[in-house]
């Protein structure tokens, strides 16, 4: 539900309009973030930088917010920097996984079933262990569901410069930062998860919203044992992964 009149998707071009007018003006991400903090106060920092994503043609991580064409009005010149689409410079904007072609390997989209290794029953890729767990997050917990917010999904959620992997929500609408490693987890994870929520609760969560982090990889480190002895607000997982057969019952005719 929108907080003001406009959807965030339609402010967004009013501010596209100001601070970039003409082809080749750039704005940085502060710039936006001022102008909706001058304009409308109550949308939260984190939708703002989910939005510039969405908006910007050449991110992959556009693809998890289901970009419309009209929404094809930024590139993104850096982490931090953003200027007009030119589509006669920029080459044609992402809008499906086929769009992925040229950019490079690990942005790539790959299916479940091609990202598995059958020799160490593990994903291949941390995008592959992400989208499985993207649409079985009641795996983790029961009644933990993907983020989704005026068009903007939890899939790659952008947080300043860098994304997480998962931002769901819980039962209790607290919001839940989910950090993957296909292989084995080490400590540095922890740092990292503690940076993100504490981004989203400063950018993101409303009053009274608790943040609080999961942890998933094939191998959970002794060091990420010990690392969350005393942090109660972050919880671990190892998955495993299994294959089931079932017989298939075939009529044969002579």
């Amino acid at each position: 539900m929108a907080i003001y009149e406009q959807p965030v998707r339609e402010l967004i071009k009013n501010m596209i309009g100001e601070l970039a007018p003409n082809l080749g003006e750039a704005f940085t991400r502060e710039d936006a973030l001022n102008w909706f903090s001058k304009r409308y106060p109550k949308i939260k920092a984190g939708t703002i930088s989910a939005h510039l994503i969405r908006f910007s043609i050449n991110a992959p991580s556009r693809l998890h917010h289901n970009p419309r064409g009209d929404e094809d009005r930024l590139y993104q010149v850096d982490s931090s920097r953003f200027r007009l689409f030119n589509p006669e410079t920029d080459g044609p904007p992402l809008h499906s996984s086929a769009d992925l072609s040229n950019i490079r390997e690990k942005d790539k989209v790959v299916t479940i079933e091609e990202s598995l290794n059958p020799h160490t029953s593990t994903f291949a890729y941390e995008k592959d262990l992400q989208s499985f767990l993207a649409k079985n997050l009641m795996l983790l917990e029961p009644g933990l569901k993907l983020y989704i917010e005026e068009g903007i999904t939890g899939l790659e959620f952008p947080v300043d410069g860098r994304f997480i992997d998962i931002l769901a929500i819980d039962k209790d609408k607290n919001l839940v930062v989910v950090e993957l490693k296909v292989s084995k987890g080490h400590e540095r994870v922890v740092g990292q998860i503690m940076r993100y929520m504490a981004w989203i609760e400063k950018n993101l969560a409303e009053a009274g919203q608790k943040v609080r982090g999961v942890i998933v990889a094939r191998e959970i480190s002794e060091d990420i044992k010990l690392a969350c002895m005393y942090l109660p607000q972050v919880n671990v997982f190892e998955y495993e992964l299994s294959v089931s057969l079932k017989p298939i019952g075939i009529d044969y005719f002579n």
